[in-house]
């Protein structure tokens, strides 16, 4: 079956690189049709899904995953219901609502719309989509580095955001089924949200009490398992941005490639944006930034932020 996801360009930033001293390679997922790099491993999931005979897609996500699902969900021909936290921007709602899915709002946080979804599944039978937590997701994440592969040499580092770690357990599959094991990894997180850099400090699965950033789609309390089973045979170096810093990048980001992204994308490129904060970055030479993207953002929006 043909993946609902498509290539995305790479390309070196002319900008960060001068900014930074080092070759910045940016992955644009930001121009996949829905916003977002999600679409890569939640279509595959959902393909499976209706492949196996589900004709109703259920998703708990206040942001790109139930977006992602809702996309797929109308390409396949198929019912979606979306359960998001009271939190929600009113952007996804609309996005949501354009591509048909029926949505719920339930809880204040990201855990308890999850929680109210499973109860859901379980009284209509219908094929649950996480928004992070599942093989095919990180599976069909992966194949970002397939295309990476093809697009670029190795580089030295590679940077992408953490909310519930889907991206970097795709990331870092990928990265190992082709052999580039020796190219280090760092995630990036808010203050308020930073649950898998609490983890790594605890040398176990931290949940956080509660979420405090503006880049709400990184707004998971607790990363998955398989993320923390990836840092116990593979250093990742966890850095941790403020919210003012994330939203200051992406004002930055649209000034050097005029392109809007949400302050979750915001806080990896601020990772180069502020690279002198960073000293474990001092020794790559060439970096490669998951541009992860992101629909939760207007000129309006990115205006208001402090």
């Amino acid at each position: 079956m043909k993946p609902l996801h498509i290539q995305t360009p790479l390309f070196e930033s002319i900008f960060l690189s001068k900014i930074s001293g080092k070759r910045i390679l940016l992955k644009m997922e930001c121009f996949q049709s829905t916003g977002s790099f999600k679409i890569r491993g939640i279509g595959r999931l959902c393909q499976e899904l209706v492949k196996s005979g589900h004709h109703h897609l259920v998703s708990s996500s206040g942001g790109n995953a139930g977006y992602a699902v809702a996309y797929a969900g109308r390409k396949l021909g198929v019912q979606v219901t979306v359960f998001v936290p009271k939190t929600t921007n009113p952007i996804f709602l609309k996005f949501l609502e354009l591509e048909g899915a029926e949505v719920k709002i339930q809880g204040d946080v990201w855990d308890e719309a999850h929680q109210a979804a499973m109860e859901f599944v379980n009284k209509t039978e219908g094929g649950y989509v996480p928004p992070f937590d599942h093989p095919s997701i990180w599976a069909g994440h992966s194949s970002m580095i397939d295309e990476v592969v093809q697009q670029c040499e190795k580089p030295d580092a590679v940077i992408a955001a953490v909310g519930g770690g889907g991206l970097l357990c795709g990331v870092l599959e990928g990265l190992d089924r082709h052999g580039w094991s020796d190219t280090s990894v760092f995630s990036v997180e808010t203050k308020g949200a930073a649950s898998f850099a609490e983890s790594i400090k605890a040398g176990k699965l931290i949940t956080l009490e509660r979420i405090n950033t503006v880049a709400t789609t990184l707004g998971a309390k607790r990363v998955a398992n398989k993320l923390f089973e990836w840092s116990q045979k593979k250093l990742i170096t966890p850095l941790v941005v403020t919210d003012h810093m994330a939203v200051s990048a992406c004002r930055k980001f649209v000034d050097d490639h005029r392109v809007l992204v949400e302050p979750a994308c915001g806080a990896a490129l601020s990772a180069i944006y502020h690279i002198n904060d960073f000293e474990s970055l001092a020794s790559a030479k060439s970096i490669l930034v998951i541009v992860c993207g992101g629909v939760g953002i207007s000129i309006d929006l990115l205006n208001q932020y402090n």
